[in-house]
């Protein structure tokens, strides 16, 4: 491993993670839960994705959003948590700029996919009960390929110069990534020039995704409420509804508040152990990817019942070609 000053014309090539550093002598037991998580990712939301399509009634717009969400949840786990189980398992834990650099741009490119879809999620409920006659037209086919678009463009380009301006810096201290991934700030803090830059980047990105997606997706989720709370419907389907409402925002929290205080520590000067930052890194991208299959699957009416029915048919299957 490669630290100090090597001198101001020199650039370190490769890198290495040091994730959990007060951890590091159980680093083989730590890759438990974690492998636990993904893999309960995977199977989650590969057969959440596997119902949907399968089901010709599910294939409606509020469906395919929770689709699509299920597909950026896996490829978001993905982009991190196999190399990190490489490095927790086996020490391999190396890694060139080049690598760094498109880790980076995915996980943070995901990330920000991952809020447009939660925003767009939330318009479709508030169109659904609020608007309730103008759904058909609102809600489309048409509509999502413009929010395909524009979650592209956005996503992409402000994700485009975070990378492009990290790529552009020099790294001739020390080579130790304290991440078990390619986080931003993680990086940009072994420079040796100045960064403000980078930091000013940081901050536009949570302005464009958390300042301008939580006010819309908490202006959705209170008029719901409003408008559930004065119609005449029983008590135990307006709690129903409080839950369901309650149970989305405190995940959709958990994923906004602790990607925000991950973005921000370096440029708030907030000194957070590096064991606490590496966890809560790693844990904005994979809680969610845990629980939204339960929170949109299991506990959806209609995918329940999708589920069941393509239960009962594979058991039909099986019971006709098994011999007599």
């Amino acid at each position: 491993m490669l630290d100090g000053s090597l001198g101001q014309n020199f650039s370190h090539s490769t890198f290495s993670f040091r994730g959990f550093p007060e951890l590091h002598c159980y680093r083989r037991l730590l890759a438990l839960p974690f492998s636990v998580s993904y893999l309960s990712v995977l199977l989650g939301n590969c057969l959440l994705v596997y119902v949907i399509c399968s089901v010709e009634h599910l294939h409606s717009p509020m469906y395919l959003l929770i689709c699509s969400l299920c597909v950026v949840d896996v490829l978001a786990a993905t982009a991190i948590l196999p190399s990190m189980l490489l490095s927790l398992l086996f020490d391999v834990d190396t890694i060139s700029l080049a690598s760094c650099l498109t880790q980076m741009f995915f996980t943070h490119f995901l990330s920000s996919l991952e809020s447009t879809l939660l925003l767009a999620m939330a318009l479709d409920r508030y169109v659904a009960i609020c608007q309730p006659l103008r759904y058909a037209r609102i809600i489309n086919l048409s509509m999502l390929a413009r929010l395909l678009l524009f979650t592209l463009v956005r996503s992409g380009s402000i994700m485009a110069a975070l990378v492009g301006l990290a790529s552009s810096l020099r790294f001739c201290g020390s080579n130790t990534i304290q991440h078990c991934y390619c986080d931003h700030m993680a990086l940009v803090s072994l420079a040796c020039g100045s960064t403000e830059r980078n930091s000013a980047i940081g901050l536009v990105v949570i302005i464009c995704f958390v300042g301008l997606d939580i006010p819309l997706i908490l202006f959705s989720y209170i008029k719901i409420l409003s408008v559930v709370s004065r119609a005449s419907v029983g008590s135990e389907d307006r709690w129903k509804a409080f839950h369901t409402c309650g149970t989305h925002l405190m995940v959709m929290m958990c994923f906004y508040l602790v990607g925000s205080v991950t973005f921000l520590s370096h440029n708030l000067n907030i000194n957070i152990p590096a064991d606490v930052n590496t966890f809560m890194g790693v844990m904005y991208i994979l809680f969610p990817a845990t629980v939204n299959p339960i929170i949109y699957g299991v506990r959806t009416t209609e995918i329940r019942n999708g589920l069941l029915k393509l239960f009962k048919l594979q058991v039909k299957k099986l019971i006709k070609v098994s011999p007599v």
